[in-house]
């Protein structure tokens, strides 16, 4: 298996680290959207676990919503589950509380604990896809792994 980039790598360790044996690997192409991700994987758009970086507008952390392919988050609803009113996250926001760029926001692996939201639509899959660190980096794994390795909250997101 080729070296992965040090970002890549870093979530391929966590994954150890937490007692997974899901594989991380970098794709010729862009996964950087859902789209892009799912033509790349070989699965529907919906399968796609695509990170949304929020910033929490009082605390001013990290809230990260893991959310299907096809859905579009309601601000609204993430903010009442956090308890609190939701800010854009800019990409040095991104970057210095996550540790990855946009486009390839990994579950794990955060630089700083985010909050974390798991859309329910993903549940309904035998499989998905995560983002793995780099626009590039993907790793499959069921729904259920997503919600033991991350701890996050499935709630109903669109």
């Amino acid at each position: 298996m080729p070296d992965l980039p040090a970002s890549a790598q870093r979530v391929q360790d966590k994954l150890a680290e937490l007692g997974f044996g899901n594989q991380v690997v970098e794709m010729p192409d862009t996964t950087r959207s859902a789209a892009d991700a799912a033509a790349s994987c070989g699965c529907e758009v919906a399968q796609i676990a695509k990170s949304i970086i929020f910033r929490a507008a009082v605390s001013n952390r990290a809230v990260l919503v893991m959310a299907s392919g096809v859905n579009r988050v309601d601000e609204d609803k993430i903010a009442a589950a956090l308890g609190e009113e939701l800010a854009t996250a800019d990409a040095d926001f991104v970057r210095a509380s996550t540790g990855f760029a946009i486009g390839g926001v990994a579950p794990i692996g955060h630089s700083a604990a985010p909050e974390i939201f798991i859309d329910r639509d993903l549940m309904g899959f035998e499989t998905i896809w995560a983002a793995a660190g780099t626009p590039r980096a993907v790793f499959k794994l069921t729904p259920e792994e997503l919600v033991r390795m991350t701890g996050g909250a499935v709630i109903e997101i669109c």
